[in-house]
């Protein structure tokens, strides 16, 4: 009688082969599963944390709609009796001149004015 092969239910080693292939599709069935799930949720999120960026734009009091207005210039000072009280009028229209209230024609004028 030749050995031809077994014919019906499979053996040992086939029932494990069988085994194997079925479990080896579920896990990569349930990996592209949880990819894709994964995926889904990450789109949901960003969706999300761009629709609360809009409405906090939205919310958001608008910027000026113009420029502010320029400090007004300082007045100059009187014209001083002593020498000490100029040089302190003088400091003191360099220092608004550097703080910028001053420009440079309104600090030369104010200096001028000061100086007689």
């Amino acid at each position: 009688m030749p050995l031809m092969g077994r014919m019906g239910r499979p053996g040992l080693i086939g029932m494990a082969a069988r085994t194997a292939v079925v479990a080896g599709t579920a896990t990569a069935v349930s990996g592209n599963v949880a990819r894709r799930q994964q995926r889904r949720a990450e789109d949901k999120y960003e969706q999300h944390q761009y629709e609360l960026q809009q409405e906090a734009a939205a919310m958001a009091p608008p910027g000026p709609q113009y420029a502010a207005p320029a400090p007004a210039p300082a007045p100059a000072p009187a014209p001083a009796a002593d020498g000490s009280d100029l040089v302190a009028q003088l400091q003191q229209l360099a220092t608004l001149k550097m703080q910028g209230v001053l420009s440079e024609a309104e600090f030369e004028a104010a200096k001028a004015k000061l100086l007689g």
